[in-house]
């Protein structure tokens, strides 16, 4: 009766089922794989919210988005060293929907995208929903992160039709580098592929100044995408606004927005009402921009310190995001070690296997919470650490 786009199997992982457990019987614990930023106690604008005035009653279709929205994301990616036109930006309703519209103009149903692994496990989802195969290359750790590009290469098939990049990754925070996107693009020259980069978190470095991280924009490859949004941009994941930036060869970019435009205008999904207050929206969110920024800087170096006390254990560098990876000991199962954590010592983490890392045993924490509880929340994990855990 159903798809196969789906899972065939539909039942719950034993660590959601255990936090279910806990949830129903009442009992607290510490959040410490939180994301959403309007649960972490951070201090937002009045006038963020005044977004209803006469102009928002007047319904324009502009299935790219409107002019003045786009204008105002050229403006705001300038700031980060991206120079795009506002006529190569079109607007979505989050990074997702971008991706399933890429996958729709740029692949038949069957064909291949090359995806990072470890990197968030939504790609397996979005790519299934779109009749489209996920094929993974390797991210590759000696000290620091980097993209194995010989694993790129080697999964590149007659069905490849783009390789999807997220810098920085999450969970793994690493940045590409100009020389990987160099690489990247001739890889894409070769074989006729599109670039694809996330680069929801790019705003957010943990250790060095904004912006000298690279952007896609910038590879040189015939044909590349940009994705951003205000989500995380802004901490509003609530007003549903997000873009693609387009740049490569002049006919292949005018050719690709003609493309995007007709499948967008089949949806018309992103409100009037926050495309006309992106402008004001850009500038009264900065506030909120740079408590996330502070926050994820400051809990860092929480993590940091606290973790040095126990030598078996090892945060591994983070470039940027909203995420840290921990390597701990390999004593239990990475299944075993959150369950005991979150049953135990009443914290709660991903473990690295949901990010498809190659081997046990890593955990991820989110670093946006508010202090005070990112502090509680790492010290019980340190101290679920410190022990070997108690097997059922």
């Amino acid at each position: 009766m159903f798809s196969t786009r789906l899972p065939e199997v539909l039942h719950s992982n034993p660590l959601t089922r255990a936090l279910r457990r806990l949830q129903a019987s009442g009992v607290s614990f510490i959040d410490l794989t939180v994301s959403n930023p309007t649960r972490v106690g951070l201090c937002y604008s009045k006038g963020l919210f005044n977004l209803l005035n006469e102009t928002s009653l007047d319904y324009e279709v502009h299935p790219l988005g409107l002019p003045t929205a786009r204008a105002a994301i050229a403006t705001h990616l300038r700031g980060g060293a991206v120079n795009v036109a506002p006529q190569q930006i079109v607007l979505t309703a989050s990074t997702s929907e971008a991706y399933s519209l890429l996958f729709k103009i740029l692949c038949n149903p069957g064909d291949e995208v090359l995806v990072p692994q470890p990197s968030y496990p939504l790609f397996e989802h979005l790519t299934r929903l779109d009749g489209v195969v996920s094929v993974p290359y390797r991210l590759e750790y000696s000290g620091l992160w980097s993209i194995d590009l010989d694993s790129v290469t080697s999964a590149i098939s007659s069905r490849t039709r783009a390789i999807l990049i997220v810098s920085p990754n999450n969970p793994t925070g690493s940045y590409a580098t100009n020389t990987e996107f160099e690489e990247l693009a001739e890889l894409a020259k070769r074989y006729e592929l599109a670039l694809i980069g996330d680069e929801v978190f790019r705003p957010y470095p943990v250790a060095t100044p904004f912006p000298p991280q690279p952007s896609i924009i910038n590879s040189g490859a015939p044909l590349a995408f940009s994705l951003g949004g205000i989500s995380k941009l802004l901490g509003l994941p609530q007003l549903k606004l997000a873009w693609i930036a387009v740049s490569g060869i002049d006919s292949v970019v005018n050719e690709t927005l003609e493309r995007l435009e007709i499948a967008y205008d089949t949806y018309l999904s992103v409100t009037t009402t926050v495309q006309r207050a992106l402008g004001s929206l850009f500038e009264s969110g900065y506030g909120v921009h740079e408590q996330i920024a502070t926050r994820i800087r400051d809990n860092f170096d929480v993590l940091q310190r606290v973790s040095a006390e126990v030598p078996s254990c090892r945060v591994l560098p983070v470039g940027g995001g909203w995420s840290a990876v921990v390597r701990v000991p390999a004593i239990v199962s990475e299944e075993q070690r959150v369950l005991n954590l979150l049953e135990k010592h009443r914290v709660l983490v991903h473990p690295g296997y949901f990010f498809e890392f190659p081997e046990e045993a890593f955990i991820v924490c989110s670093l946006i919470p508010e202090p005070e509880v990112f502090a509680a929340g790492v010290a019980r994990l340190i101290n679920g650490l410190g022990r070997a855990p108690v097997t059922e």
